[in-house]
């Protein structure tokens, strides 16, 4: 003779299970949100560290060509060294001192985020000159 299924305390199955049914695919979709808010945040951070390491380097060789009384500007020789799309919004400034010469390059941060500015990573690199 065959038995009723149970819950465990003689009660017979609840009807209230075939409801839960797409429950964890909805809390999945509450929680999406938070998870896609954390990897923006972690491109965005790349994004940061990458350009400000680009802003290092093209400061160092900016700086290394003006050292050199090379006739390429600093602004030339550093936009030369930054990648192409971080090169539009790059500035450098130079300052001579009884030798020695520094660059600094300031760079804009891209954001993936619409309408939110993280301002610019700024480097500066100091070289002796070689003709005084």
């Amino acid at each position: 003779m065959s038995r009723p299924l149970s819950c465990g305390r003689g009660h017979a199955p609840s009807r209230n299970r075939s409801r839960d049914r797409g429950q964890a695919a909805i809390e999945y979709l509450g929680f999406l949100p938070l998870l896609l808010l954390i990897a923006l945040a972690a491109v965005q951070l790349g994004l940061a560290a990458y350009t400000a390491q680009q802003a290092g380097t093209a400061a160092r060789t900016a700086a290394r060509y003006v050292s050199q009384d090379d006739e390429r500007a600093a602004a030339d020789a550093g936009e030369a060294a930054l990648s192409g799309w971080l090169a539009d919004g790059a500035s450098f400034a130079e300052a001579r001192a009884p030798g020695e010469v520094t660059v600094t390059a300031t760079v804009d941060i891209p954001s993936v985020i619409p309408f939110v500015d993280f301002g610019s990573a700024t480097k500066s690199a100091t070289m002796p000159r070689v003709r005084d």
